[in-house]
């Protein structure tokens, strides 16, 4: 039954079929062959009951908030005001794409947002300043993924609907680990420009502290937002849904403050948020429906029986997995791949004895490469979109090292797993 249900999934995909007609067709084949509950009868109640959770409320809010604050010209200010401060290190501006990606993830919750929004802001500065295309290029398709591993992250949101776990304990867990890897990206740019510093000469201007202060305004707006989101759900004052709703007017708020609300901006906004929300709901509503048929043919059950029966440590399986998400990062795109194997991996990682919380992390690293390998890595698409020209190997070559920093990560979340529930172990639910 497992073999059929992966060999139809992979193959459709294969083919190019759109991913929720793949997730609908694999619940009917299930359903056709293996179940003895029938599924088209329910599809009326689950597609009702997975449209109308509270918790998939916050997806179109926090896609919405990202549209406004890319459209409003809050991401040329913060990514002006970081660069100011962090160009003295070696490497220069990349340490700011990498600060200016994470302060902006901390605020649409959006990889492809991030990436297409920091892009814009510091390709034009790419070839003033000396830099490698590669590696910059690779920065800033590296630094875009940090946008589903620091919360507010859509991706955790969809990851918690599916494995049925708290996602806000899911946006504390990713908090540290991805300013970790935050920090682990800079030591990597450290080194490579150390390294390459012979064939490269970067031109880093000149900043006095009067300018450095002066635009340190420009942070403020991120920063405000993801106290008033982050720290409302830390408090318990509110859910992330309401957390989401929160960001979204506090950033029509800056953008009115700032002079960039207009009446055309908002309808940009608001049509992008549709199109983005209708492809991920579609494809959400069909994955429920195969968990339906999953559940209805004892899947989840052969699985927990399939992986105790497995003479190896917890240890190992786990690295077959995380090996296995590498292979299938590089062929599928990141949100088909989380939402197609959720549903099969979440049963294994607890069978294993691992915290499905914990592991939540972990994969989000693991979409994060998803996002970044070719030849569907989405990320390197938007930046090579945003460039204009040149080789699209060129953003590939320089993203590859950031695959490596991302290992770490994971190998630092295995040795130390308090790293991610150290702030969950605070809040219960």
């Amino acid at each position: 039954m497992i073999a059929v249900l992966l060999i139809v999934l992979f193959g459709l995909l294969a083919l190019g079929l759109p991913v929720a007609a793949v997730l609908a067709v694999c619940a009917l084949v299930l359903d056709h062959w293996f179940s003895f509950f029938p599924v088209m009868p329910a599809i009326g109640e689950l597609i009702w009951s997975g449209s109308s959770s509270f918790a998939l409320t916050a997806v179109p809010l926090f896609i919405l908030t990202g549209e406004v604050l890319l459209n409003s010209g809050v991401a040329a200010r913060m990514f002006k005001s970081i660069d100011s401060w962090v160009r003295v290190i070696p490497g220069g501006m990349l340490h700011s794409i990498v600060g200016s990606s994470a302060l902006f993830a901390a605020t649409s919750g959006s990889s492809v947002a991030t990436a297409a929004t920091i892009g814009t802001v510091s390709i034009p500065q790419m070839k003033p300043g000396g830099y490698a295309p590669p590696l910059f290029l690779g920065t800033i398709a590296a630094g875009g993924t940090l946008g589903i591993l620091i919360p507010p992250s859509i991706n955790m949101i969809i990851y918690g609907v599916l494995a049925e776990v708290s996602i806000g304990r899911l946006y504390l867990a990713g908090m540290i680990p991805g300013i970790i890897l935050a920090l682990l990206f800079s030591g990597l740019i450290v080194i490579i420009t150390l390294w390459q510093t012979r064939a490269i000469k970067i031109v880093v201007p000149e900043t006095s502290w009067k300018e450095r202060i002066s635009v340190l305004p420009g942070i403020v707006p991120p920063i405000m937002l993801f106290v008033l989101m982050v720290g409302s759900i830390y408090l318990g004052i509110a859910t992330p849904t309401e957390a989401a709703a929160l960001g979204f007017i506090g950033a029509v708020a800056m953008t009115a403050f700032n002079g960039g609300f207009s009446a055309a901006m908002m309808m940009r906004a608001f049509e992008r948020t549709i199109r983005t929300t209708c492809m991920v709901m579609l494809i959400v509503l069909c994955a429920q429906i195969l968990n339906f048929a999953m559940v209805g043919v004892g899947l989840a059950e052969q699985i927990r029986t399939f992986v105790g029966g497995i003479d190896a440590p917890p240890i190992v399986i786990l690295i077959c997995i995380v090996l296995t998400y590498l292979v299938l990062g590089c062929f599928m795109e990141s949100l088909s791949l989380m939402i197609a194997t959720t549903p099969i991996v979440v049963p294994i990682i607890i069978a294993l004895g691992y915290d499905p919380i914990w592991f939540g992390v972990v994969f989000m690293i693991l979409i994060e490469a998803a996002l970044i390998t070719p030849p569907i890595g989405m990320n390197l698409f938007v930046v090579q979109s945003v460039r204009g020209e040149g080789s699209f190997n060129d953003v590939a070559r320089g993203a590859a090292p950031f695959v490596l920093a991302m290992l770490v990560m994971i190998a630092l979340l295995v040795a130390f797993p308090g790293l991610a529930m150290w702030l969950p172990s605070y809040v219960r639910g």
